[in-house]
């Protein structure tokens, strides 16, 4: 009856997202301005057979859909309803545990370790690290898990919890729903080294952004449409501040800029203003909500209005650019290539069965094997 009923829902969210794409131009995969295998159909047909691993995932064959179905049936109730109240008050919060879920997921896999403190003095974390001074939403996380632990003790892990609370925070902006498998387990250890230099940064090229992430699996179009996360949320001066003062080297700001877009940013970051902290730019389009989910990332690319130098790159490339405007133009088509994604990002290298542990505090390794 549980395997009808998981079908079933499967089956309810396809047709939701058929409809939804009522508009969507087939001219595009016929014209070949995107392959048969990157367009929304191919991934829904995909999806009508997920419990069968035919979506591309990694490392996931012990994931469930509801694997806390007996063990904490109200899990995944839970972190939905903190995240929706949290949300009333904080819309900030969906940005910020989204990007808390990639820094994670992108160093050796979805496994809670950008979570743990530093174990001693003498040793950095994840958290430590340059490209991960600015993560906001460890205290959401350990406030989840504090509610989950009192309900079902030790039993849901600390990566489930933050992958599952970075989906909510993305449909509460206006993105996409799609299905999360669970039973992750929590890492030992933290990896320091890796982050500091494998953490895509704000000032690469075109080049390394594309190595990076097919590094870890993801070819062009999953790229374009990961970065497209881009687009809610706010982002430090000290991020692009060279862009705006002194690109490359030159003294000059990136002539990639536009120059109404340049003294606007200039006008928020002066040239004696470089902070890790306020003040900070929004992401979204000029007089936007803060966490607008939508395609205003893309059409201020296509523009030369990207903020960051990363994200502006993306036009510097024949076939990224042509994805950035496909994206611009077509919402729908954007929205399931990044739910796509998105899953196949929940699922890399993740720890299951007998490795890693169920932390009981989501900064530190359970005492029994410190």
């Amino acid at each position: 009856m549980w395997e009808t009923a998981k079908k079933l829902s499967v089956l309810v969210l396809t047709v939701s997202l058929l409809l939804s794409l009522g508009n969507q131009s087939g001219e595009q995969i016929k014209n070949g301005s995107l392959d048969a295998s990157s367009s929304s159909f191919s991934w829904i047909r995909r999806l009508l057979y997920f419990n069968n691993n035919e979506v591309e995932i990694d490392d996931s064959n012990d994931l469930e859909y509801d694997f806390y179905q007996d063990s904490c049936s109200n899990a995944e109730l839970l972190v939905g309803a903190m995240i929706r109240s949290l949300y009333r008050s904080q819309p900030d919060v969906a940005p910020a545990l989204l990007r808390l879920m990639f820094h994670d997921c992108f160093i050796q896999g979805c496994d809670g370790s950008v979570l743990l403190d530093s174990p001693n003095a003498g040793n950095q974390s994840e958290k430590d690290t340059v490209p991960n001074l600015t993560l906001k939403g460890f205290d959401i996380i350990e406030k989840i898990k504090s509610k989950v632990e009192e309900e079902c003790p030790a039993t849901v892990s600390c990566a489930d919890i933050l992958v599952l609370a970075a989906r909510e925070g993305i449909i509460l902006a206006g993105g996409p729903y799609y299905p999360v498998i669970t039973g992750r387990r929590d890492s030992l250890v933290s990896f320091p080294e890796i982050a500091a230099v494998e953490i895509p940064s704000p000032n690469d090229d075109l080049s390394k952004t594309i190595t990076l992430f097919a590094s870890r699996g993801f070819n062009v179009r999953e790229t374009v449409s990961l970065l497209g996360a881009h687009n809610m949320g706010k982002v430090h001066c000290h991020f692009f501040h060279n862009r705006l003062y002194n690109h490359s080297g030159t003294g000059l700001p990136d002539p990639a800029l536009e120059p109404g877009t340049l003294n606007l940013m200039r006008s928020t970051c002066d040239n004696s203003n470089d902070q890790t902290e306020e003040p900070s730019i929004n992401m979204g389009s000029e007089g936007a909500p803060e966490p607008e989910f939508g395609t205003h990332y893309y059409k201020n690319l296509v523009q030369g209005k990207g903020i960051l130098h990363a994200d502006q790159q993306l036009m510097a490339g024949e076939e990224t650019a042509r994805l950035v405007e496909i994206y611009a133009s077509d919402g729908s088509l954007f929205q399931v290539n990044f739910a796509q994604a998105m899953m196949k990002l929940s699922n890399l290298r993740v720890l299951t069965g007998p490795l890693g542990q169920i932390r009981i505090n989501c900064s530190t390794v359970n005492a029994e094997v410190q």
